[in-house]
């Protein structure tokens, strides 16, 4: 399956933003899908998963509350709404797939990557 992120821009702390990623590609509904972030000089780290039937959901402690990632297996589609947002959600927000399998909160367990959109929040 091929991924492509969109929906990132510049918005002011406090702001929202929601993130799209479209899959290309058959059986998309057996695919785990997650959100990842990497912000300059950091490691990748985890912000937000869903299982292939939408039933189970995953969130970072530090996004907790404030966002939300849904999957259309109609329309091949994972968002992630982004709401109250503040300066250290800034990063490139990339989405992640892996086939028939369970959430997880390492990258390495991930196949399928999109190529990643920037989230600037300003103070």
């Amino acid at each position: 399956v091929q991924l492509q992120a969109s929906g990132g821009g510049l918005v002011q702390a406090g702001g929202s933003l929601k993130l799209s990623c479209a899959a290309y590609g058959r059986s998309f509904s057996s695919y785990t899908m997650a959100w990842f972030r990497q912000a300059p000089g950091k490691e990748r780290e985890f912000v937000a998963a869903i299982m292939y039937d939408g039933r189970s959901t995953n969130y970072a402690d530090s996004v907790k509350g404030r966002f939300t990632i849904s999957k259309d297996n109609a329309k091949s589609t994972v968002g992630l709404q982004m709401n109250s947002l503040k300066p250290e959600d800034t990063a490139v927000y990339s989405c992640a797939g892996r086939y028939n399998n369970w959430i997880s909160l390492n990258p390495r367990q991930y196949d399928y990557w999109g190529q990643g959109t920037q989230v600037t929040v300003s103070n």
